[in-house]
């Protein structure tokens, strides 16, 4: 009989709980469904890290973080203020934070290969967590310049093992998928919303000018250029100041 793996219920009663007795594909079949749920990205960064705590074995927080070059973090999502404390600070002396290794690994720790709690190396390594004795940061998105990254924690020294960090890879690859998905819906609102705004603008530029719409176009790209002023934020300054009674 194969091994089953079993998630622990949800201690988040926004989110679905998981039966005892679930195996890892179904587990991970119902986050990616709850994931793709969320209608925006910072939704999806929420759903996230409450998703962590469940899913990877002996995971008690999670975060998620933006790091750029030169060890600059910033916190995105977190399930407890403790998490967001720590991921926001900035790391301690001149030796790099244990999350500078996720440049060229997918997967870090601290005090990697130095056991955890043993040596002045690891206890360094472990003091910027704040009480927490165990970390695990997985590669959400990487580019030249900066990285997202999903964090877990707990406060047992040791809690993470090869299966946490197998779990831990195939949930941060349904992340990113629905964190793509969400941030493309959100760009193409966006565009629909900068459509909609820029044509009436243009209409009212018609309106006031008494020229044709290629006309009202044109001379609300040369402001725009003239001005140093978004195109989109240029028409909304125009709807806006059209739609106040004196204006009219």
């Amino acid at each position: 009989m194969p091994k089953r793996f079993v998630v622990s219920a949800s201690r988040f009663s926004e989110l679905p709980r998981f039966p005892a007795g679930v195996d890892l594909a179904e587990a991970l079949t119902a986050a990616a469904r709850r994931l793709h749920e969320t209608p925006t990205p910072d939704s999806t960064l929420d759903t996230a890290v409450r998703l962590a705590v469940d899913l990877l074995p002996g995971a008690e927080y999670a975060g998620i973080s933006v790091i750029e070059r030169k060890t600059r973090r910033r916190p995105l999502a977190w399930t407890d203020e403790l998490v967001r404390d720590i991921e926001a600070r900035r790391p301690a002396g001149e030796h790099k934070p244990y999350w500078d290794r996720l440049w060229t690994a997918p997967v870090a720790e601290p005090a990697d290969g130095e056991g955890q709690g043993q040596g002045e190396a690891a206890g360094n390594a472990l003091a910027e967590l704040g009480g927490l004795r165990s970390a695990l940061s997985l590669r959400l998105r990487a580019d030249r310049r900066r990285l997202t990254v999903l964090t877990a924690y707990a406060r047992k020294p040791r809690a993470f093992d090869e299966v946490t960090r197998r779990v831990g890879r195939l949930f941060t690859a349904h992340v990113g998928i629905a964190l793509d998905s969400a941030t493309v819906r959100e760009q193409l609102t966006e565009a629909m919303h900068t459509r909609d705004l820029i044509g009436q603008a243009t209409g009212i530029l018609m309106e006031r000018m008494d020229i044709d719409a290629a006309g009202a176009f044109d001379s609300l790209v040369r402001a725009s250029q003239r001005e140093n002023v978004k195109l989109r934020d240029l028409a909304r300054r125009i709807v806006d100041a059209h739609s106040t009674p004196d204006a009219r």
